[in-house]
């Protein structure tokens, strides 16, 4: 039962948010807002609405971890498994300005979000919790990130992205699937929850975990599809863009909204998931200057790979050896 509720609820996720994007698109086409505006907004709001929706839902429940850890787990996942696989398909060539400034950006984030998670090493606080003001500074840096958007949509940025064509719809088309899309959100959002949290319990796997893992690689396929198609299309640098908004919207956005709401204790979410979550970032910058000077090549999308598996390995293999240590003290 928990396994139907979790891949039921996926797929209403899904489906709810590409219905919410084509009716919200189809909306902002009607008042004449132009296609990149939309790619750049709405678009990326509805890659991004999974992780939203089930990480409010955990923190409203309790399950802070599984809220960072949808959060932490797709930014990790976005960088080094989408832009890797993409990479794999067809070399990205990546924009001067995208290497100067927007992903600097999610470097930015990560850093950000590592602060905000170290109370005890930073203020001598008696635990790690993201509270509600820093929810609201986050909130403040997605403000500023979405006023630097408009701002490239406005000057014609070359290196704002790909426009993101838009179909209009009929009126009444637009407002069934805006309402069809966030009911199918928010009744998957409850079902996913509840199916992964049964699933944890049952085999005494820890919510961060789960939230690392599979939470975050569910609640991503948006933007895993989004970009292999691109790349399968021959245009793979959209994946730069769906990478670098979905990030900044996850961390900015959804836990900004997550910790305003209900502050967020890390728990079981260290400074080892940080570490990765910067280094990944790090090493998204990195692969677009070296080895073949902005183009990340098939070798580096197969480095990026590589080291996401390896991740994956390390945390199954953390969980392990922590159960093999409790059946050894009982």
């Amino acid at each position: 039962m928990n396994l139907l509720l979790l891949i039921g609820g996926l797929a209403l996720i899904l489906i709810g948010a590409n219905g919410l994007t084509d009716g919200a698109a189809s909306v902002a086409k009607r008042f004449r807002i132009s296609d990149l505006v939309i790619g750049l907004t709405i678009v990326a709001f509805g890659t991004s609405a999974p992780e939203l929706v089930i990480s409010v839902l955990s923190s409203l429940q309790g399950s802070a971890e599984m809220a960072i850890g949808n959060v932490v787990g797709s930014n990790i996942f976005n960088v080094l498994m989408i832009i890797g696989c993409t990479a794999l398909v067809l070399p990205i060539q990546v924009g001067q300005g995208t290497m100067s400034k927007e992903i600097p950006l999610v470097i930015l984030s990560a850093l950000v979000l590592t602060c905000f998670a170290n109370d005890c090493i930073l203020d001598g606080g008696s635990r790690d919790i993201i509270s509600r003001i820093d929810g609201l500074v986050l909130l403040g840096f997605f403000l500023i990130f979405m006023r630097y958007t408009f701002a490239i949509a406005r000057n014609g940025n070359e290196d704002g992205g790909e426009e993101q064509k838009v179909k209009e719809l009929p009126a009444w088309k637009s407002a069934l699937y805006i309402i069809g899309g966030l009911a199918g959100l928010i009744f998957g959002g409850q079902f996913f929850v509840d199916g992964a949290c049964g699933i944890a319990r049952s085999l005494g796997v820890s919510d961060s975990i789960i939230g690392l893992t599979l939470v975050a690689g569910g609640t991503s396929l948006p933007e895993l599809a989004t970009s292999v198609t691109a790349a399968l299309k021959k245009n793979p640098g959209i994946a730069i863009g769906n990478v670098i908004g979905s990030n900044l919207f996850n961390v900015f956005f959804v836990l900004g909204c997550s910790a305003s709401l209900s502050p967020l204790p890390m728990g079981n979410i260290n400074n080892i998931d940080m570490a990765v979550l910067v280094g990944s970032s790090i090493l998204f910058w990195l692969v677009g200057w070296f080895f073949k000077k902005r183009t990340i090549t098939r070798i580096e999308g197969g480095l990026l790979v590589v080291c996401y598996i390896a991740y994956t390995a390390f945390l199954i293999s953390q969980h392990t050896s922590g159960h093999f240590k409790l059946n050894i003290v009982l």
